[in-house]
């Protein structure tokens, strides 16, 4: 079976779904029949914007898509035919790419030994022989081989039979000298057949996975939403991917909406239009972690045949208390999925035990028939109401993470956004931007193959989310870590050395600056440092900031700024910052560089500290 091709079939199903559903005018839309030339999809290709894209996702083949400039369906199935070591690393992908764009004259298939019976075989991929069938069809044409003929050919020079092939190179010879074709033009094409065959691609299978190709980036170009909630469905267990899907729904500016027990369904899906117009996601219900499919169905359906959850009672009143449970219900307070019934996740948590034991207690009243006298139900009258309980939200900290540990990501923020405009000044990229850097995307031959010998230094950050250790065959201990900076994720190498250097530092949910060798892994498909040095972000503003300058803006009301200085700096000046004030009065204005005994650590703590003592517009780290 072609699980790919399988798989991105019921993506489209999906997705064709979704556009039926919300757009009346597309109700006879059939995917097989859209256009194999439209403007919009190949605008899309030509800006590489091809993340969930079937076949054409990956960085190196973005890289690829970016050079080539592909503007035709048969250049689709050329990328995919391209986009293989063996094309790769042969110089063929450069010749096609210079033959499209006229910086390489079109010859079939050489300059020097060409003829003219091949163009209509060669012309579709600027003469170059990529395919198998051409092989087999330039056995036909120049030396007549029948079709079982030239498939023993086209399958001798992919082996590369020695015995056969001379006896292939006889009756290629005979055959062009029985169609008036010198020999020696006829062996030399033989040598090009022979040389390119071994890389020859399958066209047909090549073909198919461009249709899949070119369907799914029609439907991401026009309707991005009913797309990508299509794909997020499919990969809702891998929560690498739906990291790179969600930041690449920001980047189409479609906003992706917590989980909602009021609107959600198991799957991805699309909510209905806003009025501002931006498109939006709304989570699957199916993709928080600890909440089964049986507690889920059940939720869903009682929401369908009774209405919406008011609140956290009405909803632990009305269903089964046996599968949604205070595990799952907790899950679902995490991810948000009850923000929709008013109260924020903190009161949610506080109520919730109250709430589920007047629920139990309201059922157990149902299920004995606590009637009165003219028949009216009088189980929820017999219990006390539910005591409503209103606390302060929780930190964004503490909101964020265990959102995290429910879906796997942050979905409603980041913690490393408080430090994105920091981090600009002493990092290289983000994560994401790996693909657009030059000197990683080409690698050997164009395309994103790399080795050791092409890695390239780089300094990246981002939260560490993931660690494990593994043997290597010397004996000794590797370190792959996660990082994971909102845009995407990367695998952090740490060798046994550097990890007993740096091990204070590699705590879950750190942020880590990590400076190191990058190159593109082949085997698994993403980006990979190995670590040379790791720093936290105090020691990363020690390492590259010039000085923390604080304004001091003394006023009538204000006294004692020195005291108060000295009394929040005193605790961090064993560091080696350099401290500077600008010191403000109604008379007076002075910057005062404080001396070397005042060098501080600029930590967190000190920042939040001096936010509070100067303002937060008043103290700023200078690189």
């Amino acid at each position: 079976f072609d699980f790919l091709g399988l798989r991105t079939l019921t993506i489209i199903d999906w997705a064709v779904i979704n556009i039926k559903a919300r757009h009346a005018e597309q109700q006879n839309l059939d995917i097989n029949k859209i256009p194999l030339d439209d403007a919009a999809a190949f605008r899309l290709l030509k800006a590489a914007e091809t993340t969930a894209v079937f076949q054409l996702e990956s960085s190196g083949m973005k890289d690829l898509i970016k050079r080539l400039q592909p503007d035709c369906f048969e250049d689709i199935i050329a990328l995919v035919a391209l986009f293989r070591p063996g094309p790769l690393q042969s110089g063929m992908v450069d010749n096609f790419i210079n033959r499209k764009h006229g910086r390489e004259e079109v010859s079939y298939p050489d300059v020097q030994y060409q003829h003219e019976s091949l163009k209509p075989i060669l012309e579709p991929t600027y003469g170059i022989i990529l395919y198998q069938e051409q092989v087999m069809q330039i056995a036909q044409v120049l030396s007549g081989y029948t079709l079982g003929g030239a498939d023993m050919l086209r399958r001798a020079m992919g082996k590369k039979k020695m015995e056969v092939m001379e006896q292939q190179r006889a009756v290629f010879a005979e055959g062009a000298r029985n169609n008036g074709i010198e020999e020696d033009l006829a062996m030399k094409i033989f040598d090009l057949v022979e040389k390119f065959a071994g890389y020859g691609f399958n066209k047909s299978h090549s073909a198919a996975y461009a249709l899949l190709s070119y369907q799914t980036a029609w439907l991401k170009a026009y309707y991005p939403a009913e797309f990508m909630a299509a794909v997020l469905s499919a990969d809702m267990d891998n929560t690498d991917k739906v990291v790179t899907l969600i930041e690449d729904c920001h980047r189409m500016e479609l906003e992706v909406l917590t989980p909602d027990v009021n609107r959600s369904i198991i799957k991805f899906s699309v909510p209905e239009p806003v009025e501002s117009g931006q498109g939006q996601v709304l989570y699957g219900l199916g993709a928080i972690k600890g909440v089964g499919l049986a507690a889920l169905e059940g939720l869903i359906e009682e929401r369908e045949n009774n209405g919406v959850y008011k609140d956290l009672y009405d909803l632990c009143r009305r269903v089964d208390g046996r599968k949604v449970n205070k595990r799952v219900l907790e899950s679902l307070i995490k991810a948000g999925a009850l923000d929709s019934t008013g109260k924020n996740r903190a009161s949610l948590m506080a109520c919730l035990q109250a709430a589920m034991q007047a629920a139990e207690q309201y059922q157990k009243n149902a299920s004995i028939g606590q009637d009165d006298l003219f028949g009216s139900s009088t189980a929820q009258d017999s219990i006390a109401p539910v005591e409503e309980i209103s606390v302060n939200e929780w930190e964004e900290e503490k909101r964020l993470t265990l959102e995290k540990e429910t879906l796997g990501l942050y979905l409603t923020g980041h913690p490393i956004e408080r430090y994105e405009k920091e981090l600009k000044k002493f990092t290289d990229c983000t994560l994401v931007a790996l693909a657009d850097q030059s000197d990683l995307a080409q690698g050997a031959g164009g395309g994103g193959y790399m080795s050791q010998r092409n890695a390239k230094t780089y300094k990246l950050a981002g939260l560490m989310i993931g660690m494990r250790v593994r043997k290597t065959k010397s004996g000794g201990k590797v370190i792959s870590a996660v990082l994971d900076d909102r845009t995407a994720r990367v695998e952090v190498r740490i060798f046994e050395e550097k990890f007993e250097q740096y091990n204070y530092l590699l705590n879950k949910d750190k942020l880590i600056i990590v400076e190191g060798k990058v190159m593109y892994d082949d085997y698994f498909g993403g980006y990979r440092i190995t670590a040379d040095v790791i720093y936290d972000i105090t020691e990363a503003r020690q390492k590259f900031a010039q000085r923390l300058e604080i304004n001091l803006i003394e006023t009538q009301g204000s006294h004692n700024l020195v005291q108060q200085l000295n009394q929040v700096l005193n605790p961090f000046r064993e560091g080696s910052c350099p401290v500077w004030i600008n010191y403000t009065r109604k008379d007076v204005s002075a910057k005062l560089c404080l001396s070397d005994d005042w060098r501080v650590q600029p930590s967190d703590e000190l920042m939040q500290r001096l936010d509070k003592m100067a303002g937060e517009d008043n103290v700023a780290i200078i690189y």
